[in-house]
């Protein structure tokens, strides 16, 4: 058996996340607290605020309680796993996993990307929804507007779009009329696009000053859909910003392991339904990999 853990990016995060896990590893918490400058357990727990879906917060607040799932996982018995994955802010704690770094600096890293993707605003995403990447791409060509990109490929008939809103709203009745379902999502940026360019650069400037540890198990790219390579850490992390999640692939690779066995760490299942679809398909011709 291969054991695999996966992470929850972006929208896993609900109000009372992490409920039975802060007393546990109350060390944690006392990190985020100190570091963030807010409680992170009032904030995941009963947001007062109402700031968990802003990013500049949910990030950090996710990030943290992956890591107090991951903690709870192995306290209660399971070994260490032989890959990691996660999903777009995922990978930061498939990246602590692997020690490329620790709690705190991870937590500095994702407090640092929540707060550059907080500040843009402009563009939207929207999932498709009952059609494949193939006929996605096909229809975007067809409809003659270029300006929007593959934010996520989550499984095999259900894509995000992401560009400028007024863009997708033009290509929605394209893709209805082949058949898909179209839901814009709740978000006012183009993230995992083109657009995202400017603040992958800054990213970039505050990941030079940054030291990362060798891997001590395999990370599974959302960049490359491959494991990283110790020297690819920034590179994969920054081109993460502006370039397609690939989900798709990343399960795909990791299904061709012994007896792949998924378990997902974070609040919510959503990864473990993406993995359920993505393993009913059978494997495509790599569409994202043309892109």
């Amino acid at each position: 058996m291969t054991r695999i853990a996966i992470f929850p990016g972006q929208g896993s995060q609900r109000v009372g996340m992490g409920k039975d896990l802060f007393d546990r590893f109350p060390e944690i918490a006392a990190t985020a607290d100190r570091l963030l400058g807010y409680s992170i357990r009032e904030l995941c727990l009963a947001d007062p605020r109402r700031e968990l879906g802003r990013t500049e917060f949910t990030q950090p607040a996710l990030f943290t309680v992956n890591a107090l799932h991951y903690l709870a996982h192995v306290a209660d018995g399971a070994p260490v796993p032989d890959f990691v994955a996660g999903h777009s802010l995922g990978e930061y704690n498939a990246l602590l996993v692997a020690e490329a770094f620790d709690f705190e600096t991870g937590l500095r890293l994702v407090q640092k990307r929540g707060a550059l993707m907080g500040a843009i605003s402009g563009g939207g995403m929207a999932a498709i929804l009952g059609l494949d990447a193939a006929r996605i791409r096909a229809t975007m060509a067809q409809s003659g507007i270029s300006t929007v990109d593959v934010a996520n490929f989550n499984a095999p008939t259900q894509t995000v779009l992401s560009g400028p809103t007024v863009d997708l709203e033009k290509l929605g009745p394209s893709f209805e009329a082949a058949g898909a379902k179209v839901f814009p999502l709740n978000v006012r940026t183009a993230f995992h696009s083109r657009y995202m360019r400017a603040m992958a650069e800054q990213f970039a400037a505050f990941l030079a000053g940054v030291s990362f540890a060798p891997l001590v198990v395999p990370v599974i790219s959302n960049f490359t859909a491959l494991p990283y390579r110790d020297d690819e850490i920034v590179n994969n992390l920054v081109k993460q910003l502006d370039h397609s999640v690939r989900w798709v692939e990343s399960v795909q690779y990791l299904m061709d392991e012994p007896e792949p066995d998924f378990v997902e760490l974070g609040p919510g299942t959503v990864l473990t339904r993406l993995v359920k679809e993505i393993g009913q398909h059978p494997t495509p011709v790599n569409i994202a990999r043309r892109y």
